[in-house]
């Protein structure tokens, strides 16, 4: 799922492509896609592109007359720039917006359908569908720690819960409590105020470095393969690579259709955070530590 640095590359993109220009037609082929009907999706036409800015995870096109289109790519929804009118492609198109000089496809891979484009009037409309996340870069350190303990949950589920932070997923997550050499299963509620300091320094330092290392490696180029996965991740998506700081093989644990990366040595004192289905499995040959697993793995 495009994060905060994913869309805010997009932003960085598309400000110079399209703001202050004029939509000329705008195409839908899936009907999963656009969930608004009034005002309907062609009221877009004609309208011209005010400003872009980000809502979470959102993209909010502000249009002429106090319209506005909320987009969520959601995790396979993505952005490409083509040629004026090329068509939208059979499988994986959602929707086309026509500029005089080019056209904007939403597309989505794979059969789940869960981007969206919601057409509204006015800002308050577009205000109605923030989730309440805070911005990490607008919080004092004192907010900051009261966002994290307002719940007892783990640091994983805090850190990406859009209605405590926002714009923070599954990928940069697990960059941020890396840097910050804390636990993703550690409880909110044993935090110290120490830990606190290191895990707001770490958010913010991921967040700022990949927004701008995404954007110099676009080139100013629309980018054309967002993805969760970057060789230069420190942990996420580096399942049995050594970790760039201690060298120990990442860790993963994996959940619903999500999953946890970590090092060990670096984020939980050495122990082997338990998988839930084959902890469950193995109970007490679930290996404890590094050792034990490198054991179990040449016995």
């Amino acid at each position: 799922m495009p994060e905060l640095p994913d869309v805010e590359l997009y932003l960085s993109a598309l400000r110079p492509r399209i703001a202050g220009k004029t939509i000329e037609r705008a195409r839908v082929a899936s009907p999963f896609f656009v969930r608004t009907y009034d005002p309907p999706f062609n009221a877009v036409e004609g309208r011209t592109i005010v400003s872009l800015s980000r809502l979470g995870k959102r993209l909010v096109f502000e249009l002429s007359e106090d319209v506005f289109m909320v987009v969520h790519l959601m995790i396979a929804g993505r952005l490409r720039w083509k040629e004026r009118g090329t068509a939208i492609p059979a499988k994986v198109g959602l929707a086309a917006l026509d500029f005089p000089d080019a056209t904007l496809l939403f597309t989505e891979a794979g059969s789940r359908k869960q981007a969206s484009l919601h057409v509204v009037r006015g800002r308050a409309a577009v205000e109605a569908m923030d989730p309440g996340g805070v911005d990490v870069f607008s919080l004092s350190p004192k907010a900051f720690a009261a966002a994290l303990r307002s719940g007892n949950h783990t640091l994983k589920r805090m850190l990406t819960d859009p209605h405590v932070f926002s714009g923070i997923g599954n990928a940069y997550s697990d960059e941020i409590l890396h840097a910050a050499q804390l636990s993703p299963a550690k409880l909110t509620s044993s935090l110290t105020d120490d830990e606190i300091g290191r895990l707001l320094d770490a958010t913010r330092q991921v967040l700022s470095e990949w927004t701008a290392r995404l954007q110099e490696q676009a080139g100013g180029a629309f980018p054309e393969k967002v993805t969760a996965f970057h060789k230069e991740m420190a942990v996420h998506g580096q399942y049995r690579k050594p970790c760039p700081r201690c060298g120990a093989p990442v860790q993963r644990i994996v959940y619903a259709r999500n999953e946890s990366n970590y090092c060990a040595p670096c984020q939980t004192q050495g122990k082997l955070l338990a998988d839930r289905a084959l902890s469950r499995l193995l109970r007490d040959d679930w290996p404890k530590t590094l050792e034990d697993l490198e054991r179990k793995r040449h016995s």
